[in-house]
């Protein structure tokens, strides 16, 4: 998006890419972890056909026919992302880059052989690597990471998944609506650590409903090797230490940038524990060099890499571009899924001392009754003085989809009551929203009056 956005304003643009065009996103992210979730999706849908008079038999997955759709859609959105490049006239330059100098890039091609760019401005946008931990066995056979989950043939019997954030809940889902064995360790007190609260504790009750097993507060100290090939997992919990078993580890602790062997020492780019550092231009220390996505670490997700790149060559060719981090929407696709936007209830009271806040549940939603996905609900949090919105928080259906109202909603800086006084299509998911603005008000109408004491 930064190369087509340079294009548009007149630069001539190349990219540098040492592996295929789209980057984690597309590659071993979004694109095919959703690709996988969409096959989680249709077997819960199947489980539950029969409650809508339809009888579908019995359901089995073929998880190798599952990961090659995978793996089309990632090709299919590689290929389109390459056509985009080419059809905006951008070079495509083949290799791994690195610095010589402030305007020359050093680039080293598959066989060896290298040659070198000049451009009066570079945007560094390399992205992450999937982090790790320093336990004993964290490198043994049968212990993988993200990327490696994606090169599964064959859908394990069990699984331990280490790091309860939202890279590891979404796997979470993936293996246990497919019929794996799951049992998630997180270090910290809540999984999806960064969300809110009471938005964690709903979709941990889901998930354990759903035979999930979560422990958090749990620190694993060991991996070793039990009996027929399993990986025995040592654990100090709140409860003391735990051995748990799985056929595999999965290691999802997190992300981090990807800033070694880019040359950026020699030119002088600062880091902070290996992330670039950048100003509101999205520009490092060194006039001329700009970064952006998860090698800075502002805000590890691919639509906020995307606008900052777009910021960032508006800066280095003269348009003034700008990026907003407290609108920036925060995705994750489990089921029900999780969305928000803000500050969340803790972060808000802690930065400005009265709020209000409106909840409407989603089992009293006529579309959500429909669908027969009642769980969950939505949270507005506001400044009690002017209503100026702070945060939105959803659990539930669709609600990655939904996301989009708040988001614009705090971009133009309404409040609770502008959302409220929008009409909300009947029936549709998102009369939730209007109904949760309505109790941020207190004059929520599709749920029985509050007791006062």
């Amino acid at each position: 998006m930064a190369a087509i956005r340079a294009a548009q304003l007149g630069a001539k643009t190349a990219v540098v890419e040492m592996d295929e065009i789209g980057g984690t996103c597309v590659l071993r992210g979004c694109i095919p972890s959703k690709a996988l979730l969409r096959g989680a999706e249709l077997v819960e849908i199947a489980r539950h056909a029969k409650d809508y008079g339809v009888n579908v038999g019995e359901i089995s997955v073929d998880y190798d026919k599952m990961s090659k759709r995978k793996d089309i859609a990632v090709k299919t959105l590689s290929a389109g992302a390459r056509s985009l490049l080419k059809s905006n006239g951008i070079d495509i330059i083949q290799g791994k880059g690195k610095f010589l100098s402030t305007h020359e890039i050093e680039v080293t091609e598959k066989a060896g052989t290298r040659t070198t760019v000049s451009a009066e401005k570079i945007v560094i946008a390399t992205g992450s690597v999937p982090s790790s931990i320093p336990v004993p066995g964290i490198d043994s056979e049968g212990v993988i990471n993200s990327d490696g989950a994606f090169e599964l043939k064959e859908l394990p019997q069990s699984v331990i998944i280490i790091g309860g954030g939202y890279i590891g809940v979404e796997w979470a889902t993936i293996f246990g609506k497919l019929g794996s064995k799951v049992t998630v360790i997180e270090m910290l007190p809540q999984i999806i650590p960064t969300e809110d609260e009471e938005i964690a504790m709903g979709l941990q009750k889901i998930i354990q409903k759903d035979g999930i097993e979560v422990h958090t507060s749990a620190q694993v100290k060991e991996i070793g090797n039990g009996a027929a090939g399993h990986k025995i997992v040592t654990v100090l919990t709140k409860d003391g230490e735990k051995k748990f078993s799985a056929q595999i580890v999965l290691v999802a602790v997190g992300r981090r940038p990807l800033s070694e062997d880019l040359g950026l020492e020699k030119i002088g780019v600062a880091l902070d524990r290996g992330a670039v550092i950048i100003n509101d231009r999205m520009e490092t220390n060194v006039p001329g060099i700009y970064a952006i996505g998860d090698v800075t670490r502002k805000i590890m997700l691919a639509h906020a890499a995307s606008h900052q790149g777009i910021a960032a060559v508006e800066n280095a060719l003269g348009e003034g571009g700008h990026m907003n981090y407290n609108t920036v929407p925060r995705c994750i696709y489990t089921i029900p899924e999780v969305a928000s936007v803000g500050l969340t209830e803790k972060q808000a009271r802690e930065k400005v001392g009265e709020i209000r806040v409106g909840k409407f549940p989603f089992a009293a939603n006529s579309k959500a009754t429909i669908l027969g996905e009642r769980e969950g609900f939505i949270k507005i949090i506001t400044d009690a003085k002017y209503g100026e919105i702070l945060g939105v928080h959803m659990l539930g259906p669709h609600v990655t989809d939904m996301i989009a109202e708040p988001v614009l909603a705090m971009n133009l800086e309404a409040t609770a009551e502008d959302i409220a006084h929008s009409i909300h299509a009947h029936p549709t998911l998102t009369e939730a929203m209007g109904e949760a603005a309505l109790d941020v008000l207190g004059k929520v109408i599709h749920m029985p009056p509050k007791k006062h004491r």
